[in-house]
C-alpha cells in the first residue's frame, strides 16, 4: 500500500487487517493508530530464528512457534479503535493456526507465549508498553530477549490482576518449567 493513501481515521482491527502490508518495514495498531517500525536487522533476525529453532525442538507436539504475525490483542470492542501487535515470535496451538484464515490475525487468547527481541530503539516499548498490553490481553507468558552482551532473557508470567511478574534477567543457559520445560542456550543465539 502506498503510504500516501493511508487512512487518517482511527482503525478497528478489521480495518487494519484490510490494509494489508505497508512498506517499508511493518506496522502495528495502537489505540487505532498505525505505528510504523523499521524492518529488523540481520543480527536481530538471526537471533530470533535461532531462538525459534531452539523452541521448536522442545515444544510439545500440539504447539507451534510462529515468527512475526499480527495478533489481535482483544483490548477494544469490535468496531472500536483496536490494538494489534506483531511480536518477533509467539507460541500458540496448532489448532489455532489451522482455524485462523490467512487474512486474519491470531487472537491473544490463543497464545501461550510471546517473545520480543529488544533493540536500542524498542527497549522502552518492549519493557513497558508491550509488557502492559500483553498482560492486559491475558497472554500467560512474555519473554524479552536483550541482545546486548551478555545476551539475556527476562521471563514474565501473569500473576492474576497484578499483571506480569518478571523473573530476574537470565544469561548463559536459561531453564524454565513454564509454560513448558525449556532449556535455551542464550549465548548461542548470536553464534
Amino acid at each position: 500500500m502506498d503510504t500516501r493513501t493511508l487512512p487518517r481515521q482511527l482503525l478497528s482491527i478489521k480495518e487494519y487487517l484490510a490494509l494489508g502490508e505497508v512498506e517499508p518495514g511493518f506496522t502495528e495498531l495502537v489505540e487505532g493508530r498505525l505505528v510504523f517500525s523499521p524492518s529488523p536487522g540481520p543480527r536481530h533476525n538471526h537471533a530470533t530464528y535461532a531462538l525459534a529453532f531452539q523452541l521448536h525442538d522442545q515444544l510439545p507436539d500440539e504447539f507451534s512457534v510462529v515468527p512475526r504475525v499480527d495478533i489481535d490483542l482483544g483490548l477494544a470492542p469490535d468496531g472500536a479503535p483496536g490494538f494489534s501487535r506483531c511480536p518477533d515470535l509467539l507460541v500458540t496451538t496448532s489448532a489455532a493456526i489451522a482455524r485462523t484464515p490467512e487474512e486474519d490475525a491470531l487472537r491473544a487468547e490463543d497464545l501461550v507465549l510471546v517473545v520480543e527481541v529488544a533493540t536500542p530503539g524498542s527497549k522502552r516499548t518492549d519493557c513497558v508498553t508491550k509488557h502492559k498490553e500483553y498482560s492486559d490481553a491475558g497472554i500467560p507468558f512474555y519473554w524479552i530477549l536483550d541482545l546486548d552482551d551478555p545476551v539475556s532473557l527476562v521471563a514474565c508470567h501473569r500473576a492474576g490482576e497484578f499483571g506480569y511478574r518478571n523473573s530476574p534477567a537470565g544469561t548463559g543457559r536459561f531453564r524454565t518449567a513454564e509454560p513448558f520445560p525449556f532449556e535455551l542456550d542464550l549465548a548461542a543465539l548470536l553464534g
